[in-house]
């Protein structure tokens, strides 16, 4: 499935979605944004037809779409309006033409053109052009107004042919407490919950926090481990800082202190700044991990780089040796690429 930007955060929906309900927001990071279809590579021309393999539905091979992903933008262009020759009511070509002018690979980039071709393409039921649009329309683009409510319209339509991405935005949609707006925690969860059986692993992810702060959904720590792990393995840096916590305190699954260090050394790793603050502390305290406080300070410093400080791990770090001063510039340097 080809992933693009989130325009909401679950995380600050979440919160404010709480904080309307006067409850406590859960300590987690946003979900990571989805990347954007199409960091194109220059790539040659299209390969005969008996060059690739057959499709397993016997559809003809998608030439448009596979020079976009080679990064051969004019020839896609090219493809796709020969298509529309041939048939004007290629959604597919449609969508793709969309995609091309939002990125501005191989003409002009506009947004307003991109929402012209996305609208032809979602009337003609296409789901990845109605996400498209919706993601547009959430937020506004340029020549393209606000239009929440017609974003949501674009997030159902896709929604309906379970689109995860849609499913996933409709769910953030739901806890919005914006403008006096009731937040729907049930309605959130079952969307999530679509959005992860549908592949979208940030779906997993917010279902897992859901259900941990029972929040739509009856309390339950075990299954929120399960869907939490699912979207720690996928990679979801939130979800991995999550799912570690949970390791680490045995909480909803057996207790692997040295299983949850990893998975927080890759979050730390990645720029969590939660995950980079429980590290320093494990550092501070030798736990888990040999004591070494020109790690806990490094550690430390990125996560108050990122906006969360702690002045316990200050005081812990405060008065490093000449050596541990030294170590602790090669840490940092070498984190940055420096």
């Amino acid at each position: 499935m080809t992933r693009f930007a989130l325009v909401l955060a679950f995380a600050l929906a979440l919160i404010r979605a709480c904080a309307a309900q006067n409850a406590a927001a859960p300590n987690t990071a946003a979900p990571p944004a989805i990347p954007a279809l199409g960091a194109g590579i220059p790539g040659g021309p299209a390969p005969p037809a008996s060059a690739l393999p057959p499709r397993a539905d016997g559809k003809p091979p998608d030439f448009a779409f596979g020079a976009y992903q080679r990064g051969n933008f004019l020839f896609a262009l090219k493809e796709a309006e020969r298509r529309l020759d041939d048939n004007p009511k290629d959604a597919a070509a449609m969508t793709l033409i969309g995609a091309i002018y939002h990125d501005g690979a191989a003409v002009s980039r506009s947004d307003l053109e991109a929402s012209r071709w996305y609208r032809l393409a979602s009337n003609l039921g296409d789901p990845q052009a109605a996400y498209e649009l919706g993601v547009l329309l959430l937020e506004g683009a340029d020549g393209v107004p606000k239009d929440r409510d017609g974003a949501k319209e674009q997030f159902e339509r896709a929604a309906a042919k379970n689109h995860p991405a849609a499913l996933y935005n409709l769910g953030v949609m739901a806890l919005d407490s914006s403008d006096g707006r009731k937040p729907d925690f049930a309605k959130a969860a079952q969307l999530f919950l679509r959005a992860a059986y549908a592949g979208e692993d940030d779906g997993a992810y917010s279902y897992g926090v859901m259900l941990r702060e029972g929040k739509g959904v009856p309390q339950d720590i075990v299954e929120s481990a399960h869907w939490l792990k699912r979207a720690a393995d996928a990679g979801i840096v939130a979800g991995q800082v999550e799912y570690a916590i949970m390791l680490f305190n045995g909480e909803g699954v057996k207790k692997d202190e040295a299983g949850a260090v990893k998975l927080l050394k890759i979050a730390a790793a990645k720029g969590n700044p939660i995950a980079q603050n429980r590290i320093a502390h494990l550092y501070a305290v030798g736990r888990v991990v040999e004591r070494d406080m020109a790690k806990a300070a490094a550690w430390n410093s990125f996560a108050k780089a990122a906006g969360l400080a702690d002045q316990s791990l200050d005081v812990a770090t405060a008065n490093l040796t000449p050596d541990e001063r030294k170590r602790f510039t090669r840490i940092v340097r070498d984190q940055i690429g420096y």
